[in-house]
C-alpha cells in the first residue's frame, strides 16, 4: 500500500462543485489501494476576503488576531471536504494544523516548521480514514497560539507532512497541467515540463514562477521528498519535481503511484531528465520566470573605502529585508564616491528607506533613489553548466526587442536581469522564443489562477 500526500488550492476547491469533484478524486485514489492525506488550501479567494476585512476593521491588523482569522478559511475547506467524503461512504478526518502535530516557531505570518508530529494523522491513517489536514497554519508550543507559514504555506504543509509520514510522492494539484516553460498566462505556447529537478525547481520559485513556492521546493528538497505537480481538472501526468539523488526507478516509482500508470522509461537511468532515445541530454534551459514584486534602491555617493558595503548591508539586515540583486558602479576617479544598487520585496521597501536614512551621517552617502516600476526576469537551465553563449543569446534577444537591462545577476545555472516593469512580459515572450521553448499548441489554464 502507497501512501500519498495530496495539496488542493483555493483555485481547486472554490465552490461547493469544486469540493465535490475533487473528492471524488481523493475516493478514486484511496480505491486504488492507497492511503491518502490531503492538505487543502481556502476557496478561493476568500484569504483575501478575510484579509481586505481585517484592513477595514483596522489599517494595522494585530498579528496574533491576524492569524486567529486566516486559519478560518482553511478549516472550512477541510471540513467541508471531509463531509464530502463521508457523503461518498468513505471516513474522513479533518484536522487543523496544530491537531495535525504541525509545531512552528513563534512568529505570526511567516512561522517556521520546526517538527511535524502527525500522531492523530496516521491513527486516522491506520483505521482507514482518509485524514484532510488544513494547510497554512501550525501551532507554536511556548505561547499556545496558532500561526500561520506565509503565502503558499498549504504547499508547505503538504511537503512538510509527506516527509514527516514517508509518503511515496506529494502531489500538489493546481489550475494547470504542471510546470510550464514560462506562465502560461502570458506566454500561450509555453509547454509542460514532464521533469525538473528540485536545484532548478528552487530558481524558477524564487525568481517569480508561482505555481510552486519556494518553502516548499526547499523542504521537499531537503527531505528527499518527491512532488508530482499536476491539474486537479484531468487525470494527466504533471511535472515531477526530484531531487538530484534519486534515481530513474524511484521517480518512475513516483509516477507510478500517482497515475496507475507505467511512465515512459529513459534510455538512459542515470538521467531522469531523458525521456526517449531521440532525447541525449538535458534541455538546456528548463524555464523562464519574471517577478513584478521588487523594488530597486540605489544608495547614491557612497565613499569608495574598505567597509562602507559592509556597513549600508548590516543596516539594511537589521530591518529583516531580504536582499536579492546587489550591484556597485565603478568609484568616479574625481570624486572617489561609488553607487550600490539593490533589489528587494516592495513591500520591506519602505522600512529600508527609512532605516538608512536614519544611519545617512554615519555611512556618509549622498541620497537614496527607490524604483518600484522594475520587473525582473530569470532563465533557468542546468544545461548552462555545460554549454557556452546562452548570455549572449539572452543578450541579443532582449536587444532585437528594444528591452534595456539595468542590472544582472547569475548563478550556475542561472541568469537574472531587471529591466521596466512594463516591458517584462514582452522580454518573457522574445526569451521564450528565442531559447526554443514554444510549444507547439497553446497551454490549458483551467480556473486562471494558476494555484
Amino acid at each position: 500500500m502507497s501512501l500519498i500526500v495530496q495539496k488542493y488550492g483555493g483555485s481547486s476547491v472554490a465552490d461547493a462543485e469544486s469540493i465535490k469533484r475533487v473528492a471524488k478524486r481523493i475516493v478514486e485514489t484511496r480505491k486504488a489501494g492507497n492511503e491518502v492525506v490531503v492538505a487543502v488550501s481556502a476557496m478561493g479567494d476568500s484569504t483575501d476576503e478575510l484579509l481586505d476585512l481585517a484592513h477595514q476593521v483596522t489599517p494595522i491588523p494585530a498579528p496574533r488576531e491576524l492569524d486567529m482569522l486566516l486559519t478560518a478559511g482553511e478549516r472550512i475547506s477541510m471540513a467541508l471536504l471531509a463531509m464530502a467524503i463521508k457523503s461518498m461512504g468513505h471516513d474522513a478526518r479533518s484536522f487543523t494544523g496544530s491537531q495535525a502535530g504541525m509545531i512552528t516557531d513563534a512568529r505570526h505570518g511567516q512561522a517556521r516548521i520546526v517538527d511535524v508530529t502527525p500522531g492523530r494523522v496516521r491513527d486516522a491513517l491506520d483505521e482507514g480514514a482518509i485524514a484532510i489536514v488544513a494547510g497554512f497554519q501550525g501551532f507554536n508550543r511556548g505561547t499556545g497560539d496558532i500561526t500561520t507559514l506565509g503565502r503558499g504555506g498549504s504547499d508547505t504543509t503538504a511537503v512538510a507532512l509527506a516527509a514527516a509520514l514517508d509518503a511515496d510522492v506529494c502531489e500538489i494539484y493546481t489550475d494547470v497541467d504542471g510546470i510550464y516553460t514560462a506562465d502560461p498566462r502570458v506566454v500561450p505556447r509555453a509547454h509542460k515540463i514532464d521533469r525538473i529537478s528540485s536545484e532548478e525547481m528552487l530558481e524558477l520559485a524564487a525568481n517569480g514562477a508561482k505555481v510552486l513556492y519556494i518553502r516548499a521546493v526547499e523542504y521537499a528538497r531537503r527531505h528527499g521528498v518527491t512532488l508530482h505537480v499536476r491539474s486537479s481538472f484531468n487525470n494527466n501526468e504533471g511535472t515531477i519535481v526530484y531531487n538530484e539523488s534519486a534515481t530513474e526507478e524511484t521517480i518512475a516509482a513516483a509516477v507510478r503511484t500517482s497515475t496507475g500508470t507505467i511512465p515512459v522509461q529513459s534510455s538512459d537511468p542515470s538521467n531522469p531528465t531523458q525521456k526517449s532515445e531521440t532525447t541525449v541530454e538535458e534541455p538546456l534551459i528548463a524555464g523562464v520566470a519574471t517577478d513584478l514584486s521588487e523594488a530597486k534602491i540605489t544608495v547614491v555617493g557612497v565613499p569608495d573605502i574598505p567597509g562602507k558595503a559592509a556597513q549600508i548591508f548590516n543596516i539594511v539586515a537589521k530591518t529583516g529585508a531580504n536582499i536579492d540583486m546587489i550591484v556597485q558602479n565603478v568609484s568616479a576617479a574625481s570624486t572617489g564616491l561609488t553607487d550600490i544598487s539593490f533589489t528587494l520585496p516592495k513591500s520591506d521597501g519602505q522600512t529600508v528607506l527609512t532605516t538608512l536614512t536614519a544611519e545617512q551621517s554615519e555611512v556618509g552617502f549622498a541620497s537614496l533613489q527607490y524604483d518600484d516600476q522594475i520587473g525582473k526576469l530569470a532563465l533557468v537551465g542546468a544545461g548552462m553548466r555545460t554549454n557556452a553563449g546562452v548570455s549572449a543569446k539572452l543578450f541579443t534577444a532582449l536587444y532585437e526587442a528594444g528591452i534595456n537591462i539595468e542590472m544582472i545577476s547569475t548563478s550556475e545555472i542561472r541568469i537574472s536581469v531587471v529591466t521596466r516593469a512594463d516591458t517584462v512580459n514582452d522580454a518573457l515572450r522574445v526569451v521564450h522564443t528565442a531559447f526554443g521553448l514554444d510549444g507547439d499548441e497553446e497551454a490549458v489554464v483551467h480556473a486562471g489562477t494558476g494555484r
